[in-house]
């Protein structure tokens, strides 16, 4: 079967504007975001709020551009199963607030299978891999 380019790169860069956007949402409010790790019960709170950030830009950044796409899908599933594991934990939540705490939870599983996706066949034909794969 032959993958259409346009909706591989598409694909890609609505996997990847989740992760850009969040990656700078949490550098604007780093206080916020380490309190919110913190609240996980996670150490060293701050560090992780500046690289949690930095994942989520440089990371989404080079999935969007197809640049190291396997490795970048695969550290961003990773940090997502466990994100979604510590902080959307529905089955712990009061009954008000475990529905929305569930499709955050299923949303972010769906995120996770795309990027398995990208890290099992690739950022496809119009990407940074393609082309340096090309020039070898």
């Amino acid at each position: 079967m032959k993958t259409s380019t346009p909706v591989v790169v598409i694909a890609r860069l609505l996997l990847a504007a989740m992760f850009i956007l969040a990656g700078i949402s949490k550098f604007g409010n780093l206080e916020g975001t380490a309190g919110y790790i913190a609240s996980g019960g996670l150490p060293m709170a701050s560090v992780l709020a500046v690289l949690v950030a930095a994942l989520e830009v440089v990371g989404g950044i080079a999935l969007a551009v197809g640049f190291q796409a396997r490795m970048a899908a695969a550290a961003l599933a990773g940090f997502t199963l466990l994100a979604t594991v510590l902080f959307h934990n529905f089955w712990a939540m009061p009954a008000d607030q475990a529905f929305v705490q569930q499709l955050m939870f299923m949303k972010n599983l769906a995120v996770v299978g795309g990027l398995l996706m990208v890290f099992s066949f690739g950022a496809g034909p119009a990407s940074v891999d393609s082309r340096r794969l090309a020039m070898a």
